[in-house]
């Protein structure tokens, strides 16, 4: 086994980093403060090829190993875990449905202005009484002609979708025909499409600036030319995805646990209490020596996921794995930071305060860590002969 990185991968990791570093990190108190979404983050992103890092350069990706592209990811989630989502959704959902499952000239039309980030796009998949049990989601797709074109009357709502609003493309779940996973499609939306409309971005506990909204469709016509994928495949195109998705969360938790580890590190080695600094007292150094443990092995897994996705193997099992482990990391490491902290940590004027609401939401979204331990028992009872 070799776990070291190649020289161009150490390149590209340090390059992300200093620009997380100068460019992130120092507004995202202000963004967590006044909600805005972070476009000038999002075209640096885009400038640095990060909106479309997987995509072959054929379609306007940078071309990059899944590896490199979750480096990069917990280094921009160091910085700031709400631009990470925005990045890790765009690469790890749209992008990827439409590169696996659309046609050339869905790719031209739409992967090629996500890859290069001259549009974003949303997932669309969650409803009211669709969370966890994503079969049972009811927003329909009838068909229809209008102006002689065939398409689909698309009716109903999503909820909790990320960049609500402020996106250009959404891919959307819709059903086509009876209840089940096998009457689900998939459909991709321009926004401006006449009965597309948003919610108000939802007042969350963390990620305050990645938008979250609801997403409502009101007899919205659409062409048969914008359905991404087989009819009826829709639910096993997003859950395939959701796959890559994972890695993306597990990366974003880690650079969220590996911030609070640093920050609370630094401050340890330099708050003082009865004559010496806290680092000594070992009730301190527990803690710390316990966080990094947690997200070295994290990383590990998180990285072997997406090893395996570059070798063409399987990896939903890892990656449920790395997303569980990862989210519980960094839960875990930004309460200890808070408490090595004391009364300072629960102020706003410590970093540590927004990691450890940013956290949280990483153990919900993209599939809860119960729905990871679904995944992950199913795929070991298979393994012996369940």
């Amino acid at each position: 086994m070799d776990f070291s990185l190649s020289d161009e991968q150490t390149l590209i990791r340090s390059s992300v980093r200093d620009f997380a570093k100068s460019q992130i990190a120092p507004l995202s108190a202000q963004y967590d403060r006044s909600s805005e979404y972070p476009w000038p983050q999002i075209k640096n992103l885009a400038q640095m090829g990060l909106l479309g890092a997987t995509v072959p350069e054929q379609w306007g990706g940078a071309g990059l190993d899944s590896v490199t592209y979750a480096l990069c990811l917990e280094e921009i989630a160091k910085a700031d875990a709400s631009v990470a989502v925005i990045m890790s959704v765009q690469n790890g959902l749209p992008e990827q449905m439409i590169l696996n499952f659309g046609s050339d000239v869905q790719r031209e039309k739409y992967l090629k202005p996500l890859a290069t980030g001259q549009k974003i796009g949303a997932f669309c998949l969650t409803e009211a009484s669709a969370g966890s049990d994503a079969a049972n989601l009811q927003m329909k797709a009838t068909r229809a002609t209008q102006d002689t074109l065939e398409g689909w009357v698309l009716e109903g709502q999503k909820v909790w979708i990320t960049s609500g609003g402020q996106a250009d493309l959404y891919l959307v779940m819709a059903r086509t025909g009876g209840p089940g996973s096998r009457g689900i499609s998939c459909f991709v939306l321009e926004k401006g499409t006449a009965g597309l409309s948003f919610g108000k971005p939802e007042e969350k506990m963390g990620l305050h600036a990645a938008h979250t909204t609801t997403v409502q469709c009101d007899q919205v016509f659409i062409p048969d030319d914008q359905r991404i994928g087989p009819l009826g495949e829709g639910l096993i195109i997003a859950l395939s995805s959701l796959d890559a998705g994972r890695i993306g969360i597990a990366m974003q938790a880690l650079g969220i646990g590996s911030a609070a580890l640093e920050h609370a590190a630094k401050y340890a080695l330099e708050r003082q209490q009865f004559g010496k600094k806290i680092a000594e007292f070992q009730g301190v150094s527990f803690k710390i020596a316990e966080m990094s443990a947690r997200l070295e092995a994290a990383r590990g897994l998180a990285l072997k996921a997406a090893w395996l996705k570059d070798q063409g193997q399987k990896y939903s099992k890892e990656a449920s794995m790395a997303k569980l482990l990862a989210s519980d990391a960094a839960v875990f490491c930004t309460r200890e930071a808070m408490q090595i902290f004391g009364g300072n940590g629960y102020s706003r004027e410590y970093p540590v305060e927004r990691l450890y609401r940013d956290a949280k939401i990483t153990e919900i979204y993209e599939g809860t860590s119960e729905i990871q331990k679904m995944v992950i028992s199913r795929a070991v009872f298979a393994e012996y002969g369940g």
